[in-house]
């Protein structure tokens, strides 16, 4: 078959791999000049700065996107694996360090929080393992048709109900930890889903097994590495990439996609087309005369972010880790602000990675490169007007650097605000899509096909299987089936 991807993000070189590997001839549209997508690059006074995903994990499965077009993912990006995964501050001025390996993180929780914490970690990873086997094959890996195939391994959702998968993670933590820090450290990752820990379902502690168990990675050059790896092995393999195409429609005939227009015109047509934007933008701007499925038209989506990237004269503080967050005192009330109050955080916690400390190309000598994260309130439920509190926030967020001894002498910087994500074209002006609610998990989700325009279907964090790198790489797999199924 010939099929169009539109979009070379990490899930659109996801499924242009796997479908290569298929047999068929592939032809990725990419609006950009580079690959990436979402994990972008920004080029500026001598500083190189990754605007998308600072985080990897589950470096198998970038692995095995490489491994369809029968090569290795470490003949084209070293990975290097990050020790502490995270360094973690708390506002009584303690620090925790999320430790590669079950004995060097059981021993960190042994020296800062007392031996019948570190007894339950050990309890806890057995858990999350277990959790992990049960969920990962049978409810993500998956394509889901309706909600009936939940049912399709009995046994595997018995499992999940077992272990209290459908309880909720954060009360889930804290009956295992007594040391209010690990309920931090532990459960943060609800905010990949979308929602505070006392909502999120405890089954979502499988982002705590990949962060924290199976270990972080940073891609040698910087995070740009990975898309440009993927892109390259795509064009050995035989993929055909077309960068500065505006896809403008896709067209259709008797239900069935034909292929798309692009901004210039030019029809370029299709057996199948896999398309990698945000749902509600692909139908509102490339399937117009097709209404949205109504989990994306009135779907609840996750809350968003400010995200400033900084060039500055001097060098890290030495305790600084390549990915540290900083907590604020005040936890649980935060959460409602971002998702029922529609406000920045009053206490915020925020992330900071540092990531010219294992990127020499990062920063230039005698400077640093800093990437700070504050969580915000999305479009959709915080009507602010960010031309104002963007420059708040950044203010505030330079005041506690300043505070934590980071250096602060700006050479350069760049400040994105839920505003700017809408206009790269993010629903609701949030990069991490819709929430993770049950009711939008598994095959309440959008799904990645749509039966009334064959031959079309959809990858990326807004579809099946959700939000966050391990899973858009899957989402462009199962894309890939969705299309090979077309040819039985």
């Amino acid at each position: 078959m010939n099929v169009l991807v539109i979009g070379a993000g990490l899930s659109g070189l996801s499924a242009a791999l796997h479908l290569r590997g298929q047999g068929h001839q592939v032809t990725v549209l990419e609006r950009e000049a580079v690959p990436g997508g979402r994990s972008g690059r920004i080029e500026r006074d001598g500083f190189t700065f990754d605007s998308g995903p600072t985080v990897f994990t589950m470096v198998d499965l970038l692995d095995q996107a490489f491994r369809a077009v029968g090569r290795r993912a470490d003949d084209y990006v070293a990975m290097q694996l990050l020790d502490p995964a995270y360094r973690a501050c708390f506002a009584d001025g303690s620090t925790l360090h999320v430790r590669h390996g079950v004995e060097a993180m059981r021993a960190e929780i042994a020296r800062e929080c007392g031996s019948v914490d570190a007894a339950a970690y050990e309890e806890f990873v057995v858990w999350l393992r277990k959790l992990y086997l049960a969920e990962l094959p049978h409810f993500i890996d998956v394509n889901f048709d309706n909600p009936a195939d939940l049912l399709r391994n009995p046994v595997a959702a018995a499992r999940l109900v077992a272990l209290g998968g459908f309880g909720r993670l954060g009360p889930t933590i804290e009956r295992r930890f007594a040391d209010p820090r690990l309920h931090r450290i532990f459960s943060f990752q609800a905010m990949y889903a979308g929602l505070a820990p006392a909502q999120a379902l405890a089954l979502y502690a499988v982002n705590t097994y990949m962060d924290g168990v199976v270990g972080v990675w940073y891609p040698g050059g910087g995070w740009r590495g990975v898309p440009d790896a993927m892109a390259l092995a795509a064009s050995d393999a035989g993929v055909a990439f077309r960068y500065e195409t505006t896809v403008d429609r896709i067209t259709s005939a008797h239900g069935r996609a034909t292929g798309v227009r692009l901004s210039g015109g030019e029809h370029v047509r299709a057996d199948a087309v896999v398309c990698t934007l945000d749902l509600p933008i692909a139908y509102d701007e490339l399937l117009p005369e097709v209404p949205q499925p109504r989990v994306a038209a009135r779907g609840r989506y996750s809350p968003s972010c400010v995200v400033w990237h900084l060039g500055v004269r001097g060098a890290p503080p030495a305790a600084a880790a390549h990915h540290n967050i900083h907590f604020g005192q005040v936890w649980h009330d935060a959460f409602d602000d971002l998702l029922r109050r529609g406000r920045p955080m009053a206490d915020p916690s925020r992330f900071v990675a540092v990531p010219s400390l294992h990127d020499q190309t990062a920063a230039p000598d005698g400077c640093t490169s800093l990437y700070v994260l504050e969580p915000t309130p999305n479009l959709a439920v915080g009507k602010l007007d960010w031309s104002s509190e963007g420059p708040r926030l950044r203010d505030r967020m330079l005041g506690d650097l300043q505070r934590w001894g980071y250096p602060t002498d700006i050479v350069t910087e760049q400040l994105v605000t839920p505003a700017d994500w809408l206009a790269q074209g993010m629903a609701a002006g949030t990069p991490f899509a819709l929430a993770h609610t049950f009711g939008q998990t598994g095959p309440f989700r959008a799904k990645n096909v749509d039966k009334r325009v064959q031959g079309l279907v959809f990858a990326g964090s807004s579809t099946t299987p959700g939000v966050g790198i391990p899973m858009v790489l899957i989402s462009g797999k199962l894309a890939a089936q969705r299309v090979g199924a077309m040819t039985r």
